[in-house]
């Protein structure tokens, strides 16, 4: 027996389905700017390599104050010897089978090395400092990029609804083009450059789509998102950014961007590591002082101790008396008894101790000591020249951004005059084609004029704002709508 559901069920079942489907699909995460700026901190993967070089830093800075201790040696070693060799308890020849145990514990500490294992622990934190500027010159690079393809976003998507509705008006001018021309009042050519202007304009809004979609996906791949990752970028409120500041002296944001600014820091912490990196090599010249102690023992089987002895039944001699050999001094010969030398004992009586300093003098290393003075010198210099650049660098950047901002304000006050004059003009013909006296193609090349003047009205007040986000970016604060 079949169940059978009934066909509308079935249906609406199916409907309900691609409906949530479609929800998901068309799901998009709504991007402001501040959580654009979160996301591309947090995953962004030129800021982690940037974290994971100052981390193995980190542990160069430990390891430098770690080599001024001293260090410790254990050399313990066993073996067999067999045939004719020397007993390395008695270092006597001896013709058979030996196992043998010695060992040492050896430390050393230097006392003086030119100065180049303190040196080099400053070096390091110094190198730790110029990680961390250059963590912090990434983050902010990352945050200017992310702000500019924001406003880049914003704009394009004006730059769509812009070019969609010049396809609105494109459709009605071809219609009107078309009507004319079937009753013989325009020309094949006035029909053809009609429909060159759709054709411009389907031109321009692909262009506009792609310029938008190209722009989320550099915006995407700051915040390490998957390309295929739906969002939307939330548009700012423009009433709340009217107060926008557009007047500054240059001299005084360069004086705070030289105090703030990542690239001038990274540049002078790096002049600083290569200063301190001459004071290392130098250390070269120098004479090095070494403590050293070592203690050990070892223990041989073939090592026997006399544990007693007993008569032979031989007379031996000890000697004469006052020289006369006629009367010598005799006593009963004896054989020594060998025994077993215990593993302990034998450790303890062969334990030894030694103390000593050790002096080391460089009289001639083929003058690399020299070379690496000089080469540390002029990577010295080479710094220098790099800090120089990145202030000279950054006070024409400041100077540019100074003048990009007024430039942008006054653009907005005119974008804003000529916005009310299209707004006044449309509202005029707006009346007249209300009661016949101007045709559609005015009334819609107006209303054109009319939204073209207020898209660039807002694009323009969005380079304002953005202008001076990144004088404050400079500044060293915050960068928030």
């Amino acid at each position: 027996m079949k169940l059978q559901l009934p066909v509308a069920k079935i249906t609406t079942a199916c409907l309900t389905l691609l409906f949530i489907f479609s929800i998901k699909a068309n799901a998009q995460e709504v991007i402001t700017l501040q959580r654009a700026i979160d996301l591309t901190l947090e995953r962004n993967l030129n800021i982690k390599q940037a974290q994971f070089n100052e981390a193995l830093t980190t542990e160069d800075v430990k390891q430098a104050r770690y080599n001024q201790l001293p260090n410790l040696t254990a050399n313990p070693q066993g073996s067999f010897n067999f045939g004719r060799n020397i007993d390395p308890s008695t270092n006597q020849f001896t013709n058979q089978r030996i196992f043998a145990l010695n060992g040492n514990l050896t430390t050393q500490v230097t006392l003086f090395q030119g100065g180049q294992l303190r040196n080099q622990v400053i070096a390091n934190k110094l190198q730790l400092d110029a990680d961390r500027s250059n963590t912090a010159k990434v983050k902010n690079d990352l945050i200017l990029n992310v702000v500019t393809t924001y406003l880049d976003i914003l704009t394009n998507q004006d730059l769509v609804t812009a070019a969609k509705q010049q396809i609105e008006i494109a459709k009605i001018t071809l219609d009107r083009a078309q009507k004319n021309f079937d009753a013989g009042q325009q020309t094949l050519a006035d029909l053809s450059q009609a429909k060159a202007q759709g054709s411009t304009a389907d031109l321009n809004i692909t262009t506009a789509q792609n310029q938008l979609e190209l722009s989320l996906i550099t915006l995407k791949q700051y915040m390490e998102m998957p390309p295929s990752t739906p969002i939307a970028v939330e548009k700012p409120d423009l009433t709340k950014l009217q107060n926008v500041s557009t007047m500054f002296d240059p001299e005084v944001v360069l004086k705070t961007s030289m105090a703030v600014n990542p690239d001038v820091a990274l540049a002078e912490a790096r002049e600083k590591v290569t200063a301190q990196n001459i004071k290392i090599a130098r250390g070269g010249y120098y004479p090095s002082i070494v403590l050293f102690g070592q203690i050990g023992s070892n223990y041989s089987d073939a090592r026997k101790q006399v544990g007693g002895a007993r008569p032979n039944g031989r007379i031996d001699t000890l000697g004469f008396v006052n020289g006369n050999m006629a009367t010598p001094i005799t006593s009963p010969g004896v054989d020594p008894i060998y025994l077993n030398y215990p593993f302990s004992k034998q450790i303890g009586d062969n334990f030894n101790q030694s103390v000593g300093i050790s002096l080391q003098i460089p009289i001639f290393n083929r003058f690399s000591t020299r070379t690496n003075v000089r080469k540390a010198k002029i990577l010295n210099e080479q710094a220098e020249t790099t800090a120089q650049l990145a202030r000279t660098t950054l006070g024409k950047v400041i100077y540019q951004a100074v003048w990009d901002v007024q430039a942008a304000d006054k653009k907005f006050q005119s974008a804003k005059q000529t916005y009310q004059a299209n707004k006044e003009a449309f509202n005029v013909i707006q009346q007249r084609y209300n009661v016949g006296l101007v045709n559609s193609l005015d009334y819609n090349t107006s209303l054109t004029n009319l939204n073209k003047s207020q898209f660039d009205m807002i694009q323009a007040q969005y380079e304002v704002v953005f202008r001076s986000k990144i004088i404050d970016y400079y500044l060293g604060n915050p960068i928030k709508l």
